[in-house]
């Protein structure tokens, strides 16, 4: 396998993802392994990931000695991302200090000579940069392979071993060749093989699910998105009638999605119960505008709600859908920073009766959605737009109104009709609901009502995302239907940032 010692970086469950991709097995691990763990583990190479902290600061994390000497007794190839190129530098007696200028943001970078890592690459290469810090002085042991206007050391390479350093992200889509990258040190560097499938992970997560929950009861939470929806058959593979299915209707779904949940899964043979619980949520949020209390307030009333009925089940065991992005995002990483509490995650509640399985935890959303496919859920399922767990809460800038509810539910709504009509498939398409309002003219009288907000984005796995130039004459019709059908609304913008700087869900 190919390790990916995680710094904190935001997109180490990426690097790991993309390795998969060219079918060889990733694992994520801490810089804090002892050596004993490691040597438990057969290792064609390791990827050190970039992350928050500054190399020179105090308590900045680091790999330990033993197994550092380790790996170049064993001559494990590595290659760092950022961080771990300042790692790596500071490992070999380099300096690193904060840089002149910042970079966030695409970059140009001149590829120095003809390196194994670079095999198939320009002379001048487009790049993702996001770094604060800079390597200013490597040791005789280094080279530099790769330079910038900015960044005169973007890449080095030590010169004995097969040890490699990037300044850029190669794993986010942003770098043109990051791809090629990051296949030329998989299979040229490390010489690994291509033998993992995704049908091996269907295969372990279910037996995994039997060793876990044993002859127990366990109930999941089941939103109807792909993410729970995968769970769900994979833990019914697993748990056959001793698993339960719990739709909690919050008061805040998508339009219709209680009766598609109740008709798809009816029809599979899963045990399924539909709780109404929406004045239970609605009332704890009365009043809330911050958005991450309102993923931590709806992220322990679902707790809550399963618990209770997990009581009435005699169910010891609660599945969750959650994925990779939902834990990076959640800052659940050891040196990671929080970006927003997942409901599932992050906006857990400190005490929980049940004992937590999540067979998805370690899956990108398109891998879950692959797997879905494999299992045989239908299309409406696994081609659906993401929903967010805290549903439109956090979908509504502000205070939750039922007003604001049900112009968020239409509005999106007429959003995902007029792209369906027109055959324009999105990774996600919804409307916002911001908390302040302009003035309109409605049937020449003077109107002072809401500003409704569209986030339409493409993306494969959440972790970036670009917005959707949409012709001029469908966001026309869209804009109009939504002032038309909701009287409330007089104007109607549209989010023109990518991820990042912007996330996906507007909070």
């Amino acid at each position: 396998m190919i390790i990916v010692m995680d710094f904190g970086s935001q997109y180490t469950h990426l690097i790991a993802r993309r390795i998969r991709e060219f079918q060889v097995y990733s694992q994520i691990l801490f810089p804090d392994i002892t050596l004993d763990e490691l040597k438990e583990i057969h290792v064609e190479g390791i990827i050190f990931s970039g992350g928050p902290a500054s190399i020179y600061e105090e308590g900045a994390p680091t790999i330990r000695r033993d197994v550092w000497e380790y790996i170049l007794e064993k001559r494990i190839p590595i290659l760092g991302i950022c961080y771990g190129l300042h790692l790596l530098a500071t490992l070999f007696g380099g300096k690193v200090l904060t840089g002149k200028k910042k970079e966030y943001g695409v970059a140009d970078v001149e590829i120095l000579g003809k390196e194994e890592i670079f095999s198939g690459l320009d002379s001048h290469e487009s790049v993702w940069m996001s770094h604060g810090d800079s390597v200013v002085v490597i040791s005789h042991e280094l080279s530099i392979i790769a330079s910038s206007e900015n960044c005169p050391i973007t890449a080095f390479r030590h010169t004995q071993r097969d040890i490699y350093g990037l300044q850029w992200h190669p794993e986010v889509r942003h770098t043109v060749h990051g791809r090629k990258i990051l296949e030329n040190f998989i299979f040229n560097v490390c010489h690994a093989k291509p033998t993992w499938r995704i049908s091996d992970f269907i295969d372990e997560s279910v037996k995994r699910i039997e060793s876990e929950v044993g002859k127990g009861k366990a109930v999941i939470a089941l939103s109807g998105g792909v993410d729970s929806s995968v769970a769900c058959v994979l833990a019914h593979r697993a748990l056959h009638d001793n698993l339960y299915a719990i739709f909690v209707d919050h008061g805040l779904l998508r339009k219709n999605e209680a009766e598609k949940v109740r008709n798809i899964f009816s029809r599979m043979g899963i045990n399924l119960a539909i709780i109404d619980a929406s004045r239970q949520f609605l009332g704890r949020l009365e009043g809330i505008t911050d958005p991450e209390e309102k993923r931590k307030v709806v992220g322990e009333e679902f707790i809550r709600v399963f618990e209770r009925e997990a009581a009435r089940l005699h169910a010891q065991f609660l599945i969750q859908g959650t994925i990779y992005p939902d834990v990076i995002e959640s800052g659940t990483s050891r040196h990671s920073q929080t970006i927003k509490s997942h409901h599932n995650v992050g906006g857990l509640p400190a005490s929980i009766s049940l004992k937590i399985v999540e067979p998805l935890r370690e899956l990108y959303k398109d891998e879950v959605r692959v797997v879905g496919r494999n299992l045989g859920l239908p299309p409406e399922i696994i081609d659906q737009h993401p929903f967010p767990g805290p549903g439109l809460s956090v979908r509504i800038i502000g205070e939750i109104t039922e007003e604001k509810i049900r112009i968020c539910r239409e509005a999106s709504a007429i959003v995902e009709e007029e792209l369906e009509r027109e055959g324009i498939s999105t990774w996600q398409a919804f409307a916002v609901v911001l908390d302040e309002r302009v003035v309109g003219v409605v049937g020449d009288q003077r109107k002072f009502g809401r500003i409704v907000a569209l986030r339409i984005v493409e993306s494969e796995d959440a972790m970036t995302a670009n917005f959707v130039k949409l012709p001029w004459d469908i966001l026309e019709r869209i804009s109009t239907r939504i002032t038309n059908e909701l009287p409330e609304v007089v104007s109607v913008a549209y989010f023109v940032s990518n991820k990042p700087p912007q996330t996906i869900e507007p909070c």
